[in-house]
């Protein structure tokens, strides 16, 4: 690791969740945020048999809100505040939790009858001070609605925030920056050193940090201040993300972030208890909350 540009390398934690894996690389035991995102998840790839899907059930948030980015597939996206959306490649779902909602998500059937897909990234983003407790919010941005950034054989999708003089129209409850990048072979793009914390992603391929090698599924925390180029021999599929450094912790507990700890006991009750609204036309169903959760932050 080049400790010029590198502060920390964080490899992932997988789960095999029956026919696709997921690598989450945030939260971390030596870090819990990279800007406003607390959580980073790679879904797949994966090709699933069919008849079959990815069916999770409703499920509570509250204090953050959750960004679903996809590089195929496709999924069907309810919440209780009434929202069907389908998010497909290129297009983003940012899904506001504030004082709480509950949402599934679920491959639609066109996708079963011929075996899902499923790639992408999913990362929540922590709601600054202040806005932990606003209104519950969805909102989707189509693909054809993100900038897209020229590099040397490589194009840049800006999905939330300003990079390379562009800017997305995503919601940003605090400064944010997210991007994906594919570089064809023998490409590269410059990373904008602006933000006061970055991380960078290779999702699919192989690249090159000013000359590092950056392993796949590992997350790169960016020394700050730093200009820098990526680069692909044979051809990548990265994500750059990052933002504002937050001045207050924040506590993760399963699917609950806060900066105050018994609001997250709050929460947990109130799960316990059904006090959360449903999901309409998905209230049947729903996922208890867990004794030992696989997502916990390391305060």
């Amino acid at each position: 690791m080049n400790d010029d540009l590198v502060t920390m390398s964080i490899p992932p934690v997988t789960h095999d969740l029956g026919g696709f894996k997921v690598h989450r690389t945030l939260p971390a035991k030596p870090r819990t945020m990279v800007g406003p995102f607390i959580f980073f998840d790679q879904m797949g790839p994966a090709i699933l048999d069919k008849g079959t899907g990815i069916d999770v059930r409703p499920h509570p948030h509250i204090n953050l809100s959750t960004v679903t980015y996809l590089f195929s597939g496709a999924i069907d996206h309810r919440d209780s505040l009434g929202t069907f959306a389908t998010i497909e490649p290129g297009a983003v779902n940012l899904m506001t939790a504030g004082r709480g909602i509950v949402h599934s998500e679920r491959s639609p059937q066109s996708e079963r009858d011929a075996g899902p897909e499923l790639s992408g990234i999913q990362t929540w983003l922590a709601l600054p001070d202040g806005q932990e407790e606003i209104d519950p919010a969805f909102e989707h941005v189509a693909k054809n609605r993100l900038p897209l950034i020229q590099g040397d054989k490589a194009i840049a999708r800006i999905i939330m925030g300003s990079l390379w003089g562009a800017t997305a129209p995503t919601t940003c409850y605090a400064e944010t920056i997210y991007a994906d990048i594919g570089i064809e072979p023998g490409g590269s793009i410059p990373i904008d050193a602006e933000a006061d914390e970055r991380a960078i992603y290779v999702a699919l391929g192989q690249a090159t940090l000013d000359g590092m090698t950056l392993e796949p599924m590992v997350l790169y925390v960016l020394k700050p201040g730093v200009d820098m180029t990526l680069r692909s021999e044979t051809g990548a599929r990265v994500m750059l993300c990052g933002g504002e450094d937050f001045p207050t912790e924040r506590h993760v507990w399963w699917n609950f972030v806060s900066s105050d700890r018994e609001r997250i006991n709050q929460a947990k009750h109130d799960w316990k208890e059904q006090k959360f609204p449903k999901v309409p036309g998905d209230d049947t169903e729903f996922i208890p909350i867990p004794e030992i959760p696989k997502t916990v932050s390391y305060p």
